[in-house]
């Protein structure tokens, strides 16, 4: 009986170490460069505007006027660090017309900020969790 139970950690020890060299594990790499183009990152920008929109006491609506950083990670999902700039627009909060807010050009009512954040979402479940963000007046 000792001797079987010797021999299963060593058989154990010897696939994964098989399998690990056949490439069987994927690698986690960490955050990586993120091209800005992309679909998912459309409505991870959506979600996150939402959510600042939600959290502000502003009198005026703002959106993403700029992507200027982006990465992401595959983890069970998702993960994205994002630093983007928003501008106050000339919609006000309960306006209908939210998909179609101009940035506001009036010198007194201009407000920007430089916005990062670390969401998580599993994009084929249409999962979306804001973990972190801070913003900073442009």
């Amino acid at each position: 009986m000792g001797v079987g139970c010797r021999r299963n950690p060593l058989l154990l020890l010897a696939v994964l170490v098989l399998a690990a060299r056949l490439g069987h594990f994927q690698r986690w790499e960490g955050f990586q460069e993120k091209s800005t183009s992309e679909t998912n990152m459309n409505s991870t920008l959506q979600f996150f505007i939402e959510k600042y929109n939600n959290a502000s006491n502003d009198t005026y609506l703002f959106q993403v006027d700029k992507l200027l950083q982006s990465q992401m990670q595959l983890t069970t999902g998702v993960e994205y660090m994002v630093t983007v700039k928003i501008s106050r627009t000339k919609c006000k909060r309960n306006s209908t017309t939210k998909n179609s807010c101009p940035i506001q050009s009036k010198n007194k009512l201009k407000k920007s900020f430089i916005c990062d954040f670390l969401m998580y979402t599993v994009p084929w479940m249409n999962y979306y969790q804001l973990w972190n963000n801070s913003c900073l007046e442009a």
